[in-house]
């Protein structure tokens, strides 16, 4: 499985959706969005906002789940 890098992130408060392109070198842990303006950070438990908020988990997540199996 190859790691993906493209997301697609929801504002849980707007339900604007954007395509972005993850960074490959750290978390995301805040993202202002463009539509509403609302700072989002990641839920209790995850990592970083596209943990949290987007269609893909961030690549460092994705490259933890490829070595537990």
């Amino acid at each position: 499985m190859e790691i993906k890098l493209d997301a697609v992130l929801t504002c849980p408060k707007c339900g604007s959706v954007q395509k972005m392109i993850m960074p490959t070198d750290s978390c995301q842990y805040f993202f202002k969005c463009g539509s509403c303006g609302e700072n989002l950070k990641p839920k209790k438990g995850d990592d970083c906002v596209f943990c949290s908020y987007s269609d893909t988990k961030c690549p460092s997540k994705q490259q933890e789940e490829l070595e537990v199996e």
